[in-house]
């Protein structure tokens, strides 16, 4: 039986980064068949009980969410039931911010896009938006993501305005969260949790390949 893998987020075919989600699925049941990969909405009344059902979970990009509190849900049973976890870009922001707030002990953790008016926003605009960009990304030795994208820099795209703010790197780090990659312009690009079977989120995108038939991104 093929492993399920929910690709939690709001489908929007106008985005890029959406398009090589659907490229993906289709290349995944043509290449993978030990694995399903398919969306689900936040928006979804079953979206947070489906998750949880999923052997893993996928948290894609396409913020602000219909629902970020099933999001947010999706993301904590993940953490506490050590169940797998990929989040990328908005994805990985909502991670962040869901460890600022029951893990790092963090009052009122906010993310910039939605709570523009938050006094501790552990997410908020980067300095350089990266809609459409490439950056160098460079893991750091040891983490689980140098494992499996190498100790070489690689380049990383990127759709979104969004980052960890440099203030909360050092709290979010000294709690527990690895961070696992850097880029100029980006900051964090990488974090996880080095006791959880598989927690990671990135602020790149690795299913962009998918759109021009390139071969699956180890990630």
């Amino acid at each position: 039986m093929a492993r399920e893998l929910i690709l939690l987020g709001d489908r929007d075919p106008q985005h890029v980064t959406h398009r090589a989600f659907d490229a993906l699925i289709e290349q995944i049941a043509r290449d993978r068949r030990d694995v399903s990969l398919r969306w689900v909405g936040t928006d979804n009344a079953n979206a947070v009980s489906t998750a949880r059902a999923a052997d893993a979970v996928w948290l894609a990009s396409g913020t602000p969410y219909r629902n970020e509190a099933a999001a947010l849900a999706v993301i904590t049973h993940a953490r506490q039931a050590r169940q797998p976890l990929l989040a990328t870009c908005g994805g990985f922001q909502a991670l962040v911010v869901e460890f600022a707030r029951n893990v790092a002990g963090i009052q009122n953790a906010a993310h910039g896009e939605t709570e523009p008016d938050a006094e501790n926003q552990v997410v908020n605009r980067l300095a350089c938006s990266l809609y459409g960009e490439e950056r160098v990304v460079t893991t750091v030795p040891g983490t689980r993501l140098a494992a499996i994208c190498g100790a070489e820099p690689f380049i990383g795209f990127h759709y979104c305005g969004f980052g960890i703010v440099d203030r909360y790197v050092d709290m979010l780090a000294q709690k527990g969260l690895t961070i696992s990659a850097h880029a100029v312009d980006a900051g964090v690009e990488g974090v996880e949790l080095a006791e959880h079977p598989f927690y990671v989120g990135t602020l790149f995108q690795p299913q962009i390949g998918a759109l021009k038939g390139e071969p699956m991104h180890p990630l």
